[in-house]
């Protein structure tokens, strides 16, 4: 009989656990067992759904980044690149929402990307599955037909997501506005008195130290970067070959804690991998890997780098669909297709984030 009794004070013990206690096993799960668990109880529901806190306390623990690839057909694919890019586990498969039509990707920021069907825009959080549509801004009427950059960031300091557009052209001024989140209203900004062109076609910008980056050319190549804080455009220059030539620009990525540069050296089957080391400071770029694509057999001579693992190793696309990783001193290590996705113009990184965005009760989720 005391055995009974001490069962049931253990069973007691298991069910009163304290619920400060319980917040801190959820914030170390990840955002899909949460979901999951959104129906044990109304308080877990609340907790999971509604509780900014919660949701900002688990994003700075989560550890969980993955490349998302988008296809067409309304089906993406998120990858734990963390694990091996044979591991099918670590793959999920997702359904996008019927809104995103003849889409395209622009960006991604603590576990939101931004997709741009034609005129509309839209705000995506894949975790989640809620999507809140941006509106079409006073401003400009022609966004499908203009020259333009995108882009998509949060400013810390007021605790605000920003989408930025804004054209190009020859001659200035030139157009600049963002939407802003927390304001739910379209503003503009003053462009600078430079004129730029954009250096490899309409695209979403690298997000880096609070600022939107995107290649562009103002009598040479240069980085165009719209601070999120500031609101503000600034300019900063590439670096040079060791003959002072211009180099063969690839695109903008972050590498480790850098800003990167990934330039194409098709004479050598080559890509090399620049970062620039104090940033602003033109004169800080230094090279650091030529990753060799001979060693791609029987792949186009094609590499776009997406991302490093904890362990340094690069991992990036190819032109036919699929992903190629380098170690950290640039030697090949393996490939994997994926051929169901269109992964150059619709891939990004993403974080998993039970974030929501202001004004949520306008969101949709599919």
């Amino acid at each position: 009989m005391p055995l009974v009794g001490n069962n049931i004070s253990k069973r007691r013990l298991t069910m009163f656990l304290p619920h400060e206690l319980i917040i801190q096993i959820l914030l170390w799960l990840p955002v899909k067992s949460l979901l999951r668990f959104k129906c044990v109880c109304k308080s877990w529901f609340s907790l999971i759904s509604h509780d900014s806190h919660f949701a900002n306390s688990h994003f700075q623990l989560t550890t969980n980044r993955r490349i998302l690839f988008i296809s067409s057909t309304h089906e993406s694919l998120s990858i734990d690149f963390e694990a091996s890019i044979h591991n099918d586990s670590a793959c999920l498969s997702l359904n996008l929402p019927e809104d995103f039509t003849a889409f395209e990707v622009k960006g991604s920021c603590r576990g939101f990307v931004l997709i741009c069907c034609s005129l509309n825009m839209y705000l995506w959080n894949p975790s989640t599955r809620v999507h809140k549509q941006i509106p079409l801004s006073p401003f400009s009427s022609n966004l499908d037909e203009a020259d333009y950059f995108y882009g998509f960031g949060y400013d810390h300091s007021t605790d605000d997501y920003l989408v930025v557009y804004h054209d190009y052209s020859e001659e200035p001024p030139l157009h600049l506005e963002y939407f802003s989140l927390k304001a739910n209203a379209w503003k503009q900004v003053k462009g600078p008195h430079f004129p730029y062109t954009l250096e490899d076609g309409p695209k979403g910008g690298c997000l880096y130290n609070g600022a939107i980056h995107w290649l562009a050319y103002c009598i040479t190549d240069v980085i165009l970067a719209f601070d999120l804080m500031e609101r503000k455009l600034s300019y900063m220059h590439l670096p040079s070959d060791s003959h002072g030539d211009p180099l063969q620009c690839g695109g903008l990525w972050v590498y480790g804690e850098f800003l990167s540069l990934y330039t194409k050296n098709y004479g050598k089957d080559t890509v090399q991998i620049w970062v620039m080391k104090e940033y602003k400071v033109s004169s800080s770029w230094t090279i650091i890997l030529v990753l060799p694509l001979d060693l791609i057999i029987c792949r186009k001579a094609a590499f776009f780098p997406l991302c490093c693992t904890k362990s340094g190793d690069i991992i990036g696309v190819d032109e036919d669909d699929g992903l190629v990783k380098f170690d950290k001193k640039g030697r090949f290590l393996d490939l994997h297709s994926y051929p169901k996705y269109d992964l150059r113009c619709k891939v990004t990184m993403c974080i998993d984030s039970l974030l929501s965005l202001p004004g949520d009760g306008d969101n949709t989720q599919a």
